[in-house]
């Protein structure tokens, strides 16, 4: 059982980094153009060279929107303040519950964050075409729920929040460079250095558990 939970967080989480990276590809910049949303509107793409802009611009393939942006970020930070929820409650591990909790209250302080300047933006949150993280987020719960409860499931949660936050740094990289709204960027450069904090504390937490048991 372990080792097929092992193996599933795994591919999950490698699926996950291949499909935002390939996903979070940065437009092509254009001078005079913000990119930023009136009242009222979406955030609009950069149409092909020389075709005519209109309100509803489609991206191109494999590019993000400033919408699309703010809707992975909402759908992590939700998904890992759930994850911390479950974990709180099965982990054993006193340092693995105590990350637990922090998971819950920063990954749920960051989503406020993003929900505001939303608000503040007036965008409307738009998950792109074959949204990677919501099925990847509901296959992960699975797996810890399934889990069971003592030093498989820390060692599992634990295990699983190395590869998320690496993935999860990986994508706000790439979508600081996609965003085309100055403060939806800065919100960005906030977020990441307390990513690289909780990707640092869990792979000390990773090292003080030790190699998985049999």
């Amino acid at each position: 059982m372990r080792d097929r939970l092992m193996r599933q967080g795994l591919l999950g989480a490698a699926v996950l980094a291949a499909a935002m990276l390939g996903a979070c590809r940065p437009r092509e910049s254009r001078t005079g153009t913000t990119g930023m949303a009136g009242p009222g509107q979406r955030a609009e793409t950069m149409p092909p060279a020389g075709a005519a802009e209109t309100a509803g611009a489609k991206p191109a393939t494999g590019a993000l929107t400033d919408a699309n942006i703010v809707a992975l970020l909402d759908e992590a930070n939700r998904a890992d303040s759930a994850a911390g929820a479950l974990a709180f409650r099965k982990a054993t591990n006193r340092d693995v519950k105590a990350f637990a909790s922090l998971m819950m209250g920063e990954h749920h302080g960051l989503r406020v964050q993003g929900q505001r300047l939303a608000k503040k933006l007036n965008l409307t949150p738009e998950p792109p075409a074959n949204d990677p993280v919501q099925p990847l987020a509901r296959a992960e719960m699975d797996s810890l729920q399934a889990a069971p409860k003592g030093a498989r499931f820390d060692r599992t949660y634990i295990d699983q929040e190395v590869r998320a936050h690496q993935a999860v740094l990986d994508l706000v990289t790439k979508a600081h460079d996609a965003a085309q709204n100055p403060e939806l960027k800065a919100l960005i450069e906030k977020a990441k250095p307390v990513i690289q904090r909780h990707l640092d504390r869990a792979q000390a937490i990773q090292q003080r558990l030790g190699k998985p048991t049999a």
